[in-house]
């Protein structure tokens, strides 16, 4: 928890829940990530600065995650059992609840402008597949090949899990192989809130599995009167849940500050084995990050432009 004083306007950030043991993040990788968040917080905190909207600034956040190979959606997307990236989206506007989102998608560099675009261009909130393609398409987002969206890691990943399903190895539970995704939550100087939630899922996920980011509702969800929320961890359980609009529940009909609502639901999601973590952000811009697993790379940035970022359960480096 960070910013729980109210902001004029504010941004938080995520690079996934379940990070990389602690023995296996040399010192390189560690200012890599590290790295990555902050330029993702800088994109976003440079819209809100000059007066942008709480949307524009969720949006050029998620824009800089996905296009950092190290977080599991765009670029960084992690592979299906098939062998192939299936990538998810959502974004959603606290003034009227618009929403768009994405699933099972290909080929945008950014998927969070897919979503974006369903949200502006259609009169839909959810397009998946060649639906979503040819949307893409005729707004004229920028597409890419499958070697920009290759990188070894993932692909070494897939082998292991294969490998370990091959032998019958028992699942060890590692959180990174099981959910990975990237997020942004945002208030502006006019109070507005947005939220945006991008993935490329579960190493090894079955073809079509859809997980709760592009669910409104599920791992995303905005509304001025309460809160922003985007979330990352095991997709089924936080869909069971309902996670991000039952934390708007919580603090509108019992009264319950960020804090409280969004640290009891991701604690209650552990407890049934939705192993995983949320970034929040109120109306008075205080900020909430509970996660109930070894970590999850995080960050926010309020008005006077110092980005904090964490990996696991540390203090905050600042600037």
């Amino acid at each position: 928890m960070t910013l729980s004083h109210p902001q004029p306007f504010a941004l938080a950030i995520h690079g996934g829940a379940g990070t990389i043991k602690r023995s296996a993040l040399t010192p390189a990788l560690t200012e890599g990530y590290h790295a990555g968040l902050r330029r993702a917080l800088a994109a976003g905190h440079e819209v809100l600065a000059d007066g942008g909207s709480a949307l524009d600034a969720v949006t050029a956040a998620v824009m800089a995650l996905e296009d950092e190979p190290l977080f599991n959606a765009g670029r960084g997307a992690v592979f299906t059992a098939e062998g192939v990236q299936e990538m998810d989206a959502a974004i959603m506007d606290g003034r009227d609840r618009a929403a768009g989102a994405v699933a099972g998608l290909f080929g945008p560099r950014n998927p969070i402008l897919a979503a974006r675009a369903v949200m502006e261009q259609t009169e839909h909130v959810l397009l998946i597949g060649e639906g979503a393609l040819d949307l893409c398409r005729r707004q004229g987002l920028a597409m890419e090949e499958a070697a920009y969206f290759f990188t070894q890691p993932r692909w070494d990943a897939l082998q292991a899990e294969l490998e370990r399903r091959r032998s019958g190895t028992p699942d060890d539970g590692d959180e990174q192989r099981r959910h990975g995704t990237v997020g942004a939550v945002a208030r502006d100087r006019d109070g507005n809130l947005a939220a945006a939630t991008s993935t490329g899922g579960m190493t090894a996920k079955a073809k079509g599995r859809v997980g709760d980011s592009p669910v409104i509702g599920a791992g995303t969800f905005a509304d001025n009167l309460t809160c922003a929320v985007s979330a990352t961890g095991h997709g089924e359980h936080f869909i069971r849940r309902c996670a991000a609009h039952e934390i708007d529940a919580r603090m509108r009909w019992a009264g319950q500050t960020l804090e409280r609502a969004a640290g009891d639901v991701v604690d209650e999601l552990g407890v049934i084995g939705g192993s995983g973590g949320l970034i929040a952000i109120d109306r008075d811009g205080r900020v909430a990050l509970p996660f109930n697993c070894s970590g999850m790379y995080r960050g926010a940035i309020g008005p006077e432009g110092l980005p904090m970022t964490a990996i696991h359960r540390e203090e905050f480096r600042i600037g």
